[in-house]
């Protein structure tokens, strides 16, 4: 019908617009492709549904969730929830990939994931992250890691903070995720969350190529 055509947007980078955001249906979306390099898109359509894809590109991020005003913790906010189904196809003759739940809190600034599924390497093979703990939810068993990054860009400019993983042994590119145990696991850890700026679903490449397509997706907050 033309009110859901008219819901569907297009963004593609370009060396003169690497970065496009906005919020649509009360979800933001964002796509960032370092230098607007290759050939990078983004689809947003109806509620958070979201699709795109890669080629040649330096550094491609997609990604669609739930933005915050950076005054409460995730506790204060409520419970964290995510049910996804995504048709993720990456190729990995080279560079690599993830889908992963992706987000940021301030004070402190953190960089964090809820990996899925992933091609060839994540940022817990980097030299310097320090494997946390190990533990079960939601049918698997995931793998805490902490690593520090200096001097790098972040959502307040080039500076040092600290990244979480949370890395899912059997990938999967469908399913529900307890957002909110990973957050309680990770502070039980000494890994402590700041004021809550974003929680979304992302799906990043690295001097890769691929497709995908979340069929379906709710971020819920409860």
């Amino acid at each position: 019908n033309d009110a859901a055509a008219s819901k569907v947007l297009t963004f593609c980078s370009d060396p003169e617009n690497e970065q496009f955001k906005g919020e649509q249906d009360g979800y933001a979306y964002e796509l960032w492709n370092q230098n607007g390099a290759g050939d990078a898109c983004m689809t947003i359509s109806e509620g958070a549904l979201f699709s795109g894809h890669w080629n040649d590109i330096d550094n491609y991020l997609a990604r669609r969730g739930l933005v915050f005003d950076e005054t409460q913790l995730h506790q204060e906010i409520g419970r964290f929830s995510t049910s996804y189904n995504c048709i993720y196809e990456p190729t990995t003759e080279s560079g690599n990939s993830y889908l992963s739940v992706y987000g940021w809190t301030v004070e402190p600034l953190i960089e964090f994931y809820v990996v899925e599924d992933w091609r060839r390497w994540i940022p817990s093979m980097a030299e310097g992250s320090v494997l946390k703990d190990s533990f079960e939810i939601d049918g698997s068993i995931y793998d805490i890691y902490e690593s520090t990054r200096v001097n790098q860009p972040s959502i307040i400019g080039n500076t040092t903070f600290q990244q979480y993983f949370s890395i899912r042994r059997d990938v999967r590119n469908s399913g529900s995720i307890d957002i909110s145990a990973h957050f309680d696991k990770w502070e039980s850890l000494d890994m402590e969350l700041g004021k809550m700026n974003e929680v979304a679903f992302v799906v990043e490449g690295y001097k890769s190529n691929g497709r995908f397509e979340f069929t379906e997706l709710e971020v819920k907050v409860e």
